[in-house]
């Protein structure tokens, strides 16, 4: 069908004034279309962020927009410790070094006018546990000034330019509360020498070192700050920060000996109900190599013991038991039971250092030999030195290998076989003689010339590793000397084992029914003692010991006789 033309145009006109009119805006439609976009992406970068600073605020952020950065020293506490010079024993020395700190916080006029200048800073060197923050807390505790205290991890964030800004919050803390001090705990974190580090790029802890340096010693200078700093590793540090000016002085912070190992246990005891049979003094003497915090631990110990077994006070046995469970691990009675075979391999092996210890004279004295499991080893023979020694002679070096060979002498004498157990043996005869070798000189052979040297690598940080200095030739000779020195503390030993072969079987057997003997014990056993013996006396020294403490704590429950009017009761002095 053809319409004319005149009739479309009617039904179009017809059709338009039926359709509703409708304004329509471009603009307002783009822009609709351009938020609906775009507003999950403003949406997760509002929650990205919002995330963000949460988190950065849990790990030490406080105020202002991305706080973190400017945040230093969140752990950083303005506090005066109540420790005193009285709770630091066993490091006199080094007491006595900082004791003019503690007069330059206190009267720092009295320098002035001489013109003298107080250090700007000490460095605490020690190994660990031997009391560089306590001593640091001692110091701010005399002195009675701020102490802000930090260890050296504390700098070092994700972001490079924190820790740099944390170094300079901490100053400026310590500059509006001067006269004070700043204590960085393990500086070896963000002081170690610049330069060593692998690959390229921005190294955040170098920033935080040259602010340190900085801070110390730059163009504006602290009179009123002092800063104490801690490390195990001074090897490490960077010499920029160990010159005059920054870190003046160094204290080496010593292991005690056996009077400072006294005075810490009569520290530590403090708090500690002890009973009279008590002497730290022995328990000093047998406790060679503890730092304070080793024998902070075994006070700690022996009180625990001494309650699970219901006693009102510590007894010496505790102690003993205490400083081996610190020094060589718990006793597996229960959880490592070993069979028939393995307990006389045992015996025998340590029956063989017993003998030994106790007969050679250039052996320190016997103390305690078991076969009882403790730690990684299956028995063990304890010698305890008669005082502190810092250093070793050729004839001692002698004694103590021959003393690590009776045990698998003892083996192949009386078991038929020989086992693993003398691993640990021979593996520390032999490192003893080899430095007997090669850095001792006590080589006929060879003559005192040092064939190993220490090496520094600058790419690794200064650390020291072992460098061979010497030809092939010189090492075959040096392995034989090795070799024929161990042989022939190996034929020593066996030829005193057996001349006392009846004396060893029976320390062997005596174990296996006691399998625990002290020194003593050993001597009484080669002297003719039997297990019957032993028996008696042991079950007579524990009636004692338990006499003793119902005593005391019969003592104890005595009423406290009332005082003069006005006075004060008397207080019982309590044995240490």
């Amino acid at each position: 069908i053809v319409l004319p033309e005149e009739e479309i145009a009617r039904k179009l006109e017809k059709w338009s004034h039926s359709v509703p009119s409708v304004d329509y805006k471009e603009s307002d439609t783009t822009m609709a279309l351009v938020l609906w976009n775009i507003l999950p992406l403003l949406l997760l970068v509002v929650l990205m962020l919002y995330f963000f600073n949460r988190h950065m605020r849990s790990v030490g952020a406080r105020e202002g927009w991305m706080p973190f950065v400017g945040n230093s020293t969140e752990k950083a506490r303005k506090e005066k410790p109540d420790v005193r010079f009285d709770d630091v024993a066993g490091v006199q020395e080094a007491k006595e070094e900082v004791q003019e700190i503690v007069e330059f916080l206190r009267n720092p006029e009295k320098f002035q006018v001489v013109g003298g200048r107080i250090p700007r800073g000490i460095l605490l060197v020690g190994a660990p546990g031997t009391g560089k923050t306590l001593l640091a807390q001692a110091i701010a505790g005399e002195a009675a000034v701020p102490f802000y205290s930090l260890c050296g991890s504390d700098f070092v964030e994700l972001f490079v330019g924190v820790g740099a800004a944390r170094v300079r919050d901490l100053f400026r803390k310590a500059r509006e509360n001067q006269p004070s001090i700043i204590f960085l705990d393990e500086i070896d974190a963000v002081g170690r020498k610049r330069g060593t580090g692998l690959g390229g790029g921005h190294d955040e802890r170098e920033q935080t070192l040259n602010a340190i340096l900085s801070e110390m010693d730059g163009f504006t200078r602290d009179t009123g700050i002092i800063v104490l700093a801690a490390t195990n590793r001074p090897d490490v540090l960077d010499p920029a920060l160990l010159r005059p000016g920054r870190f003046d002085r160094e204290i080496m912070v010593d292991m005690p000996d056996v009077r400072g190992r006294e005075a810490i246990l009569k520290v530590h005891a403090r708090g500690v109900k002890m009973a009279g049979s008590v002497i730290l003094k022995d328990i000093a003497r047998g406790t060679p190599g503890f730092t304070g915090a080793d024998l902070e631990a075994l006070i700690n110990e022996a009180a625990i013991r001494a309650a699970m077994q219901g006693q009102q006070k510590v007894s010496m046995a505790n102690l003993e038991e205490a400083r081996d469970k610190v020094r060589f691990g718990r006793q597996k009675k229960h959880s490592r039971v070993m069979s028939a075979e393995d307990k006389k391999l045992t015996a025998y092996h340590e029956a063989g250092h017993a003998l030994i210890a106790k007969l050679h004279e250039d052996v320190e004295p016997l103390h305690k030999v078991t076969i009882i499991p403790r730690g990684v080893a299956m028995g063990m023979t304890m010698v305890l030195p008669e005082k502190d020694k810092y250093g070793l002679r050729k004839r001692e070096c002698f004694g103590q290998i021959i003393m690590m060979m009776a045990g698998r002498v003892a083996e192949e004498m009386f078991c038929g076989d020989i086992s693993s157990g003398a691993e640990d043996d021979i593996e520390k005869a032999t490192e003893l003689a080899r430095s007997m070798i090669t850095r001792w000189g006590m080589s006929k052979e060879l003559g005192p010339i040092s064939y190993a040297e220490s090496e520094r690598h600058g790419v690794l940080g200064n650390e020291i590793t072992r460098g061979k200095l010497h030809s092939e030739r010189m090492a075959e000779k040096i392995d034989e000397e090795v070799r024929l020195l161990l042989m022939e503390c190996y034929q020593m030993s066996r030829q005193m084992c057996e001349e006392n072969a009846d004396g060893l079987r029976r320390i062997a057997e005596v174990l296996l029914e006691l399998e625990t003997l002290s020194g003593d014990e050993v001597a009484r056993i080669l002297a003719g003692d039997g297990v019957d013996e032993l028996r008696v006396e042991r079950e007579a020294a524990e009636k004692m010991a338990a006499a003793e403490q119902a005593r005391e704590e019969e003592k104890e429950k005595e009423p406290v006789p009332e005082s003069d009017e006005g006075a004060a009761p008397e207080e019982y002095p309590r044995p240490l």
